[in-house]
């Protein structure tokens, strides 16, 4: 019996195949699985044109076998086999694929799809194997041939013995070393796991015998071992039955027994695409984070199948960041697989799919939001904050995908409300979308810097995410309205009071300027308030940068130390200024004493630090003896 060497490039591939190519040893299994799948397909596309041939769907099946004691794992189908020619071509060739060749040749009909392209899965065997042999009988053959091989050394090929048409595949285990335990792959459990999560969709059953144990007839206490054979996978995916046959509890069971989440998902989305690109999606969205939802450890992704065979756990590039809450799986005959079929070749087809998913995934929540309410603030609750974050990443690029899905308390009803309908019920002479930053909504409601919108009977939103004011200053406007802080210098309301006299305004004046040189560094300018109603004093900004952004960004770490520009406002309504009048006159120490005090009173209602807290307590035990 002869040995016959691989060719030179076949031998360098099959040694880059066994080391680098593939990332986890159990894909082997997967790939086997697969080859066999393809061999009962090509019986079903020879029966569509031999009429010699009929094809009965439960006479074909791939069986399993795990032999603990002599380390071998079989893998057997009833599929076409391969003549000496096919070993010779499909196995002594490497990257040469007999499945891709008869793909061209038979155009997928009825649904089936050749999965194998590129005739290197095979070999992944000997990532567990030191030895395999394949015996196969060809379909219309009377000679069985044995294909033999340890790896890059070569092969043999020589005529045996086998009843019927189809191909056994007998992989001799590796030995376990130090650092690899190879007997996973002898251990039904391991098995059963592996194929469950590569091959469950499989067309046709895969078989294994489980062992078990049970009662001895006519015993009430003594158990016997036995085996029974089981199928593994569940050959049907959901995702490919007609929608009208599945119910809610479908769905449901699908996102639990795939480990989706412990949830009852709020929304599920089945997409059958047939076009540009052809694919099935079943998309759910989740009713409650994850508790590594914002962490590093959360990966974001769907499955993605090819033809039923999964390929990659965590698809990242079929979801954007701001829908990477939704769980699911994509299943598509149309997607181009690099060699190991671990990781896509192109991404044309992908980014269709992936824009089309995007666009199922809005009309889903437009949907919830505008039919199911109750539903749809719920997910808000859970995964509003990443919205927001999506219409503030790449520089708003995304504003105009995500900004009708927004909701923000308000003012009015206490309630969380939509952009639109804040628009809808603004006021004819209302200029601008007020909001309010702080905290919390109690926190809010107390700011000095609300009295004058409050008052014309404009409705606030209340930012109360450290994401919020961000994503505002990414969306500038909405349907023409401008966002407008309710700190801001100039709130485009005219006070219903009178503006200072001309003769106040210069007397004044030196009072604001004196007060701005002793706050000098700590504010940009002193000046009379057209906000304030009842409280004495408050600080507004200029500028982009508002005392609530200076907040975030400085907690941030490694973060420069950001300053708003801030504006100390004084009501001249309040007893308080004419208090600050009489003491320029007559006490600058006293007033000195007074405008300390009111900066430090207007950080606090900020939640601003105090730069001396001792220096403060100091100030007011002065004005209390």
């Amino acid at each position: 019996m002869e040995k016959k060497q691989f060719q030179a490039e076949s031998k360098r591939l099959l040694e880059m195949m066994i080391n680098s190519i593939y990332t986890q040893r159990e894909i082997f299994l997967r790939e086997l699985i697969s080859n066999s799948s393809d061999a009962i397909d090509k019986i079903y596309y020879k029966a569509l044109t031999d009429d010699s041939l009929v094809f009965d769907k439960d006479s074909y099946f791939i069986k399993v076998i795990a032999d603990k004691a002599n380390r071998t794992l079989t893998i057997r189908d009833t599929g076409i086999g391969m003549t000496k020619e096919d070993l010779e071509n499909n196995l002594g060739i490497i990257a040469k694929s007999g499945s891709l060749a008869f793909k061209k040749e038979n155009e997928a009909k009825d649904g089936h799809n050749i999965i194998g392209q590129f005739g290197v899965g095979f070999y992944s065997a000997f990532m567990v194997a030191d030895v395999v042999t394949v015996t196969s009988k060809a379909l219309g053959s009377d000679t069985a041939y044995k294909w033999e091989s340890t790896g890059a050394d070569g092969y043999t090929i020589e005529p045996t013995a086998k009843d019927s048409v189809g191909t056994e595949i007998v992989l001799q285990i590796k030995a376990n070393t130090e650092d690899d335990n190879y007997d996973e792959y002898l251990d039904e459990y391991r098995l059963k796991a592996i194929i469950k999560k590569y091959s469950d969709f499989i067309r046709y059953p895969i078989k294994m015998d489980i062992a078990g144990k049970r009662l001895k007839e006519g015993s009430e206490n003594e158990f016997e071992d036995y085996q029974e054979e089981q199928q593994l996978n569940s050959m049907v995916p959901i995702w490919r039955k007609n929608k009208s046959e599945l119910t809610p509890e479908d769905y449901e069971k699908f996102y639990h027994e795939k480990h989706y989440g412990f949830d009852k998902p709020l929304k599920h989305i089945h997409v059958s695409a047939d076009g540009a690109v052809v694919y099935q999606a079943i998309l759910f969205i989740p009713e409650n984070m994850p508790f590594d939802y914002y962490s590093k450890e959360y990966e974001k992704g769907l499955e993605l199948y090819a033809n039923g065979v999964l390929i990659m756990n965590k698809c990242a590039d079929l979801l954007p960041d701001y829908f990477s809450f939704v769980k699911g799986m994509v299943d598509s005959e149309s997607l181009s697989l690099n060699i190991s079929r671990e990781m896509l070749q192109h991404d044309r087809q992908l980014k269709l799919i992936a824009k089309n998913i995007q666009s199922k995934i809005k009309s889903q929540l437009q949907a919830m939001l505008k039919d199911e309410r109750e539903k749809y603030e719920l997910f808000y609750k859970s995964f509003g904050r990443q919205l927001k974050f999506g219409v503030y990443s790449d520089y708003g690029t995304h504003k105009e995908v995500l900004q009708d899905l927004l909701m923000f308390h308000s003012s009015k009803e206490k309630k969380l409300v939509t952009l639109d309908e804040y628009i809808a019920r603004m006021p004819e002479d209302q200029k601008y979308i007020y909001y309010a930053s702080g905290e919390s909504m109690e926190r809010i409601d107390k700011l000095p810097q609300t009295e004058l919108v409050t008052d014309k009977g404009y409705e606030i939103l209340y930012f109360t995410d450290d994401i919020d004011e961000f994503a505002i200053k990414m969306i500038m406007t909405y349907k023409e309205k401008e966002f407008k802080s309710v700190s801001s210098g100039d709130l485009g309301i005219e006070a219903d009071d009178k503006s200072e006299s001309e003769a106040d305004k210069n007397d004044n004046k030196e009072l604001f300027d004196y007060m701005t040189s002793l706050l000098s560094g700590k504010v940009t300018n002193v000046k009379a308030s057209k906000r304030l109603k009842k409280h004495p004093v408050c600080l507004s900004t200029d500028g982009e940068v508002t005392i609530e952004m200076e907040k975030i960004l400085n907690a941030m770490p490694n973060n420069p130390n950001v300053k708003a520009e801030k504006v100390l406002e004084i009501n001249l309504n309040h007893e308080v200024f004419g208090s600050l009048k009489d003491a320029f006159v007559k006490d600058k120490e006293k007033l000195n004493l007074y405008t300390a005090l009111l900066y430090n009173q207007a950080l606090l209602i900020e939640g601003l630090p105090l730069q001396d807290p001792v220096e403060f307590t100091n100030d007011i035990c002065k004005i209390m003896v």
